[in-house]
């Protein structure tokens, strides 16, 4: 009762539209090893899109939601419409506004996405990471939106 607890939990997220993804390992038994491109939309910024490719593990733990996925990922993320930035993203915060969090295992494993603002450049910046309660991983990935007008 409790794990299922806390996967209800865990997966209250927001979530990313699958573009497309290519098999990097061949699996006997179950899906191949994957790397996914997702897309997602900054909830509190109209305009802002970003890309993130991870990786995916597959096999019969992956298709039952059992393996653990590596810490790999990338991130791209572009305006695709007008942006109007409120006071809250103006001020921000030190550590980032959380704009995405994905499980990447059955439990304490999630790839995040944060969002800060650079008010001397008039740059959002987005940093994708993976974390565990215990410990998290240092790779990383940044993406840059210029908030530019929209013609």
């Amino acid at each position: 009762m409790l794990v299922l607890t806390l996967i209800l939990f865990f997966s209250v997220t927001l979530q990313a539209e699958e573009i497309g993804s290519v098999s990097t390992k061949f699996k006997m038994l179950g899906a191949n090893d994957k790397i996914v491109i997702e897309a997602f939309d900054d909830p509190d910024i109209n305009g802002a899109t970003c890309y993130l490719s991870r990786a995916k593990t597959g096999g019969v733990s992956g298709a039952v939601g059992l393996a653990e996925d590596t810490s790999d990922a990338s991130i791209a993320c572009r305006q695709v419409g007008p942006i109007v930035l409120s006071k809250e993203i103006k001020k921000g915060k030190a550590d980032g506004d959380e704009v995405f969090k994905k499980s990447t295992s059955l439990l304490f494993k999630s790839l995040q996405v944060v969002r800060f603002y650079d008010p001397k450049r008039n740059v959002l910046v987005y940093l994708t990471y993976s974390d565990r309660i215990i410990e998290g991983s240092p790779k990383n990935s940044i993406s840059t939106i210029p908030i530019m007008p929209w013609r």
